[in-house]
C-alpha cells in the first residue's frame, strides 16, 4: 500500500484549518486516513504548526511520501533534516 503524508482540510469557509494525516494514496483528500500526526493553522499570524516529530519520522522511514506542502512544513520544523541524517547513518 502506497502511503502519503498530506493535509486534510477541516476548517470552515474562508477559515482553513488542516490536519496532517497519513493516508492511502488512493483515498480522497478529506477521506479515510490511517493516522493523524499534526495540525496546521495558516490563519494565525504567524501560521501555527504542531507536528508529532516521532510519528512523522516513523512514517517517513517506512516509505510514506510527503506532499509538497507537508514537505515544506517538515523542512521548516527540521524534520526532513533529521530524516536525511538518520538515513545517512544506516
Amino acid at each position: 500500500m502506497a502511503t502519503r503524508i498530506r493535509l486534510k482540510r477541516i476548517g470552515a469557509h474562508k477559515a482553513p484549518f488542516y490536519r496532517l494525516v497519513v493516508s492511502d494514496s488512493r483515498s480522497p483528500r478529506d477521506g479515510r486516513f490511517i493516522e493523524e500526526i499534526g495540525t496546521y493553522n495558516p490563519v494565525t499570524n504567524p501560521a501555527t504548526v504542531s507536528i508529532d516529530e516521532e510519528k512523522a519520522l516513523k512514517w517517513l522511514s517506512t516509505g510514506a511520501q510527503a506532499s509538497d506542502t507537508v514537505r515544506s512544513l517538515f523542512s521548516k520544523a527540521g524534520i526532513m533534516k533529521k530524516f536525511h541524517e538518520s538515513k545517512l547513518q544506516k
